[in-house]
């Protein structure tokens, strides 16, 4: 009996995590990001993929903007986020076992960590 629960319950932990892995970096995504006068504000990131090319939006408290030039190569990602005139460029890391993205936002590369939004 015992073997059969912990055969079940092995079998429900890796599919979670397959799950986990192969859903990607489709989705909502949302982090609090300090800006260089030290202030923080939340912000989302909608990403979709097709194949190795990354779009989606951006949206924080002024407003939602397209993600352009996106690129997704094996677990690491690049776009640009079109603010307005400006374009700013993004690069990040997809860790699929704590499901977040290490991400670098502009030319200071400011840091923030992306966790996958969750659907209430």
């Amino acid at each position: 009996m015992k073997r059969k629960i912990l055969t079940a319950a092995t079998f429900i932990f890796c599919f979670g995590t397959a799950f986990t892995y192969f859903a990607g970096i489709d989705g909502k995504w949302s982090a609090m990001l300090k800006a260089p006068d030290g202030n923080e504000f939340p912000i989302t990131y909608a990403f979709k993929t097709d194949g190795a090319t990354l779009t989606g939006t951006v949206t924080s408290s002024i407003g939602s903007f397209d993600i352009s030039d996106g690129i997704v190569k094996g677990e690491s990602l690049w776009f640009t986020a079109n603010i307005n005139t400006m374009k700013i460029k993004n690069r990040g890391r997809y860790y699929a076992d704590g499901d977040s993205i290490s991400l670098r936002v502009g030319t200071r590369s400011t840091h923030t960590t992306l966790k996958r939004a969750v659907n209430k």
